[in-house]
Order: structure tokens, then C-alpha cells, then sequence
């Protein structure tokens, strides 16, 4: 690739960047500070999958414990 290609595709890849980084610059913060995670904790619960996913991640465990014994 001859040297002028290779400019050419930096400084396009440079405004691209340029236009990313003004986009994400441009996008209003919602509640700065807000721990959305933290909304989400315990909303599973009770639900009857996330139980068997629990449990199965507990026999799991178990499992690997028992065979790292040996």
C-alpha cells in the first residue's frame, strides 16, 4: 500500500474518531451519579429460573470443591 493510501486512511479514521468522540460528548447525562445497577439487584429473586440457576451454580461449585479435594 503505497505511503499516500496509507495517509489518507489515517486522517479519515482521524475525523472519524473526531466525529465519534463529539457525538458521545454530545449525549446528555441522565442522573449523573446514579448506581443503575443497583436498581436491578433482587428483581430475580422469586423468579423460578433464576432459582435454578442459583442452584445449579451451587452443585456446580460443589462439585468442583469435591474434585479439588482429591
Amino acid at each position: 500500500m503505497s505511503e499516500s493510501k496509507i495517509e489518507e486512511r489515517i486522517l479519515t479514521l482521524e475525523q472519524q474518531m473526531r466525529e465519534v468522540i463529539q457525538n458521545i460528548q454530545s449525549i446528555p447525562l441522565q442522573n449523573p451519579g446514579t448506581k443503575d445497577w443497583r436498581k436491578s439487584l433482587g428483581m430475580f429473586d422469586e423468579h423460578p429460573v433464576m432459582k435454578q440457576i442459583d442452584e445449579n451454580g451451587r452443585r456446580i461449585r460443589q462439585d468442583d470443591r469435591g474434585q479439588g479435594a482429591t
